[in-house]
């Protein structure tokens, strides 16, 4: 699939995700949420306290695999900007964070999302969050401008990670922090299995192996790198799907068991000497 169509692919799922939301369904689209089990992957990622104030649509909307904005420290004051944003979630956790002397910024491709990430803003009468229309690997801030980068789970979707991770180090400050959730691969998984698999975590997915991401972040420019799993994945909560895919599970299971995680990862932009 080139670059363009995997774009499109991710447009019209999250599309479709947010349109489920605004008339009253869930965003999940995993095995386990269909069959109404927890879904190993989306689920109790954020405490109630966390939720408790905001709008029922952006809790639904969650198509995360973290919870960014808790992990990367936020302080008061700070400039946050979340990759990605979906319906807002995790801006609106941010923006509570940095408070109102800081600022919380999304940012989306699709139009869908972005509407329904602007009605759970002013359901929930936040002032210092802004919704940016564009995409990751072209974001619309200038240079130097963002104190935090989230995501979650949102970078393992492009088809141009280097430039996804080019553009982060640009809009940081000097030793401004980047902070994602994203799937990562530890170790090699064939191919068309590692497809089935990344078809189950996320719809659409292209998860980096852990040495690769590091090795990405270190040529944008970052130092300080750090790879944190947060929740390993087991093949058996995807047999079904698996199975469903024409895959032999017992077969394949030594090949992927614990090999697809959600992490967490880290790293700074070098301050000016």
């Amino acid at each position: 699939m080139g670059d363009e169509s995997i774009k499109q692919v991710v447009k019209e799922k999250y599309g479709q995700a947010a349109l489920r939301v605004t008339s009253g369904g869930s965003s999940c689209c995993s095995s386990a949420s269909s069959r109404g089990q927890a879904d190993p992957i989306t689920s109790n990622l954020y405490g109630c306290g966390e939720t408790a104030e905001l709008p029922a649509e952006a809790v639904a909307a969650s198509l995360g695999c973290g919870n960014p904005a808790a992990l990367a420290e936020l302080r008061p004051g700070e400039t946050v900007l979340d990759l990605g944003s979906g319906g807002g979630i995790d801006v609106l956790l941010s923006a509570k964070r940095v408070g109102p002397a800081g600022k919380a910024y999304g940012l989306d491709m699709t139009d869908e999302m972005l509407a329904l990430a602007r009605e759970n803003q002013r359901k929930a009468g936040v002032a210092n969050v802004e919704f940016l229309k564009g995409e990751i690997e072209q974001i619309p801030l200038p240079d130097d401008s963002v104190d935090v980068i989230i995501s979650n789970c949102v970078i393992n979707l492009s088809a141009d990670k280097d430039r996804v991770l080019a553009e982060a180090f640009r809009v940081l400050r000097p030793g401004g922090r980047f902070a994602v959730s994203d799937v990562v691969v530890r170790g090699e998984v064939p191919a068309a299995i590692r497809q089935s698999v990344e078809l189950w975590i996320g719809c659409v997915a292209g998860a980096l192996e852990e040495r690769e991401y590091r090795e990405k972040l270190a040529k944008a420019g970052f130092e300080a790198i750090d790879v944190e799993p947060t929740r390993i994945y087991k093949v058996e909560d995807a047999r079904e799907f698996l199975a469903r895919a024409g895959l032999d599970v017992e077969t394949i299971a030594p090949q992927v068991d614990g090999k697809f995680m959600s992490a967490f990862v880290r790293a700074r932009k070098p301050a000016v000497a």
